[in-house]
């Protein structure tokens, strides 16, 4: 296996309003933009190059990835209007060097996994499978759609999300990472927006196409929602997940030029980001700071996300809470469970005990 599209096009709407500015698979998550977990991981098991299928703000990805060394060769393809899932896969194939015999891998932008990526190509080149899927059991299947197997792993269907216990026919999920014999990404129709869950995938069990699955019971997150975003940056930094681009693990990772007052605590996981300041007497647990933000003395940042040159202020308390580049939250606020703040909003002191959508 030498080449991989990691499918980074999505607006992460569900993210708003971190990624009014950024796309979500730059966002920083344990102290680099979570594309880079995704592109060394791949690096690492053997991938040496990668598209990344974009949309939305084409231009951050391409920034970056113009001053990045990450070790393995990135090449940029750009759809003018969003295709999907499958129609993105498509648009990426004049990019690819592969034959047509040959494995590419495919993965989602949103998706923090300890999959076994090398094992997942070995198993679809033992297998001849035309296409093989990394599938994941959850504890609660319903919020996704179930992809159920017969004992040699052969794919027999995928379902949508069940609305009753008797459609749980399976506990395991579409898991967002694919390897695709070349071939059968020529055959997806370009374009035009495909989904590869609703169309591509169903049409070649139509066609009897060898697609199989690979169960893997370790570690997965979808960073899709601002919880789960946090949990990922946490659990990098814990060391609860795998990336070669988190070198050390520990209670807290600052980056340079972070200045912490030595009788504040930042525990529980957390990231704050480069030139970020936590005041006398703050609390930041498990919560990701990004570059330039300030935390003020007294005030207690727990499970949330506090963006770009933001100011968290005075006594103010976060718990659940995402806050926009460059907000400002005045002295002695209290935002909690959901509540989110737009970039550049103010908050006067005191003017907000409790809010969903401020």
């Amino acid at each position: 296996m030498t080449e991989a599209v990691l499918l980074v096009g999505g607006q992460g709407t569900r993210l708003r309003p971190l990624t009014v500015n950024t796309p979500k698979p730059m966002l920083p998550v344990a102290g680099v933009p979570f594309t880079v977990h995704q592109i060394t991981r791949a690096r690492d098991a053997g991938v040496t190059r990668i598209v990344l299928a974009t949309s939305y703000r084409a231009d951050v990805f391409r920034e970056f990835i113009e001053d990045a060394d990450l070790g393995i060769d990135v090449v940029i393809a750009t759809e003018d209007e969003p295709l999907g899932t499958g129609g993105a896969i498509r648009h990426a194939l004049p990019h690819l060097e592969s034959g047509s015999d040959d494995p590419v891998l495919i993965f989602n932008g949103d998706v923090l996994s300890g999959l076994d990526i090398a094992g997942l190509v070995r198993h679809h080149r033992d297998s001849r499978s035309d296409v093989t899927l990394y599938l994941t059991p959850v504890e609660d299947p319903r919020a996704y759609g179930l992809v159920p197997t017969d004992a040699t792993g052969r794919v027999q269907a995928f379902l949508e999300k069940p609305k009753t216990e008797a459609e749980i026919v399976t506990n395991t999920i579409n898991a967002g990472c694919y390897v695709f014999t070349r071939s059968v990404i020529d055959r997806i129709p370009a374009g035009r927006p495909v989904s590869v869950e609703r169309e591509t995938f169903p049409g070649l069990l139509a066609e009897g196409a060898l697609v199989t699955g690979v169960v893997d019971t370790g570690y997965w997150l979808d960073l899709g929602t601002p919880l789960s975003f946090v949990q990922g940056s946490v659990d990098l930094v814990l060391g609860r997940a795998p990336s070669p681009a988190v070198t050390s693990t520990g209670e807290a990772l600052l980056l340079p030029g972070a200045s912490v007052a030595p009788d504040a605590r930042v525990i529980g996981g957390s990231a704050i980001g480069r030139d970020a300041v936590v005041g006398a007497g703050a609390i930041v647990d498990g919560a990701v700071v990004f570059d330039g933000a300030t935390i003020a003395e007294g005030a207690r940042v727990e499970n949330s996300i506090v963006g770009a040159g933001a100011v968290v202020g005075a006594g103010t308390v976060l718990c659940g809470a995402v806050i926009g580049d460059g907000a400002v939250l005045g002295r002695g606020n209290e935002l909690l469970d959901g509540a989110r703040v737009w970039p550049g909003a103010h908050l006067a002191d005191g003017s907000v005990r409790f809010s969903s959508d401020a």
